[in-house]
């Protein structure tokens, strides 16, 4: 089989058939085809577009390009993934309340991308924390703690690595098929019996609308399920922010605060709704009731301390949480100019003013500022009265703290009328 073949055929309207799609994604991570083939590759896939049987077979050579873990654990093995929005932390919650419930949980995560915050960086912001492990390392974490939380190896989908940082580069990020592949050949990598999806939409997220949420839903759901991983996706709402903070540090405030009972809310019932889905799957039943109970009873809040530790952060985190998180220099409120009801938050914009204090990064090598971000951010339905606080802004400099301050104004619009904050799941796709 040859490069230039495959991409004749695109060129001519052809959809490849299984075993081309799985040995262009292998020549992919051995090196076998050049960076232009990739590229006239990539391009052919979003101008021509695949048929399920091909995306599935796309995906399940990414995923195995490399590694695939296997686990065995005695209890069922899940996770979940979100794609992308705005004070979305909702793994930090997830991931060791469902370890309190019995299952294993090998998350792989990643880095902030555009405008949308990562759970790596996140995590990070507790000093001393690796998410960079071992293999062997990240296996003793998930079996004896029950969850981790890390970045994926160098041999987890080499294939979506090298197709990644190409579609970067020659615009065609933005294809359905490509999306697809990408997100569950890291996903499958890992060895999951269940998997959700959170699919984002609205303001804050990469599909605005729901349509476009709709199909990557049903896409992500019927490839997943073809490769052999029970999978449902829920499509949430994205027209404000999870939780009421954005930005690394701030977002694990609000994280600890749902883990100890100081806190519930959007991110609360998100976690609860998304782990109930995944245990449902698996077969265990109640499992609304018991995730409740592990975040009342302080279990989930044990399995997240436990893992800090392992993973090299504070032995005594959950106690005295707020004694380790880093805190910005200056720190703002920022007053609404008139009274009225809030109608409509721009997460977009919101999440860019967090990327321009530090918090995100515009390129790879970027540094990230832990202690930068937006809190307190009003709600959708919120009445605000002038002079109230419409969000509260940490950053390193006055100046950025300025360039914060008119992005938050510009982002939160106020209406004279009422407003009803609008469901936070939308649809469910099985």
């Amino acid at each position: 089989m040859q490069a230039r073949s495959i991409i004749a055929g695109l060129r001519r309207g052809e959809t490849p058939g299984s075993a081309a799609l799985d040995w262009f994604a292998h020549a992919l991570a051995d090196g076998s085809v050049s960076d232009a083939q990739a590229g006239a590759f990539a391009m052919g896939i979003c101008l021509n577009t695949l048929d399920n049987a091909g995306r599935a077979a796309l995906t399940a050579g990414m995923r195995d390009s490399g590694k695939v873990l296997r686990w065995d654990l005695g209890a069922p093995v899940l996770d979940k993934h979100s794609t992308g929005g705005v004070g979305d932390c909702v793994s930090l919650v997830l991931a060791p309340a469902l370890a309190a419930c019995g299952v294993h949980v090998p998350m792989i995560s990643g880095r902030g991308l555009g405008h949308t915050g990562g759970t790596l960086d996140k995590l990070e912001a507790i000093p001393g924390v690796r998410t960079t492990l071992t293999e062997e390392q990240f296996r003793h974490v998930v079996s004896d703690v029950g969850c981790a939380i890390v970045s994926a190896s160098a041999d987890i989908a080499p294939a979506d690595k090298r197709l990644y940082a190409i579609r970067d580069v020659t615009g065609t990020v933005e294809s359905l098929d490509l999306i697809t592949a990408s997100i569950l050949s890291k996903k499958l990598a890992a060895g999951l019996d269940g998997l959700v999806l959170d699919v984002k939409c609205g303001s804050g997220a990469f599909m605005k609308s729901a349509d476009e949420a709709r199909a990557l839903a049903r896409a992500l759901v019927d490839t997943a399920n073809a490769t052999g991983c029970t999978t449902t996706a829920l499509i949430t709402d994205m027209s404000q922010p999870v939780a009421s903070s954005l930005g690394n540090a701030l977002e694990v405030v609000d994280v600890m605060r749902v883990l100890t009972g100081q806190g519930s809310g959007r991110l609360a019932e998100l976690t609860i709704q998304l782990g109930a889905t995944l245990l449902d799957q698996a077969g265990i039943d109640s499992g609304v009731d018991r995730l409740r109970d592990a975040i009342s009873s302080g279990a989930a809040a044990e399995k997240f301390g436990a893992m800090v530790y392992a993973m090299g952060g504070p032995v005594r985190f959950v106690e005295d949480w707020s004694r380790f998180l880093p805190e910005a220099p200056v720190i703002r409120e920022v007053p609404a100019s008139n009274s009225g009801t809030v109608a409509a938050i721009d997460g977009e914009a919101l999440g860019l003013a967090v990327v321009a204090l530090g918090g995100g990064r515009h390129v790879e090598t970027d540094t990230v500022d832990p202690a930068v971000g937006l809190s307190d951010v009003v709600s959708i339905g919120e009445t605000i009265s002038k002079g109230q606080p419409l969000a509260r802004i940490h950053a390193a400099r006055e100046g950025q703290a300025d360039a914060a301050a008119r992005a938050v104004l510009a982002a939160i619009t106020l209406d004279r009328g009422r407003m009803t904050a609008p469901d936070l799941v939308l649809e469910h796709v099985t």
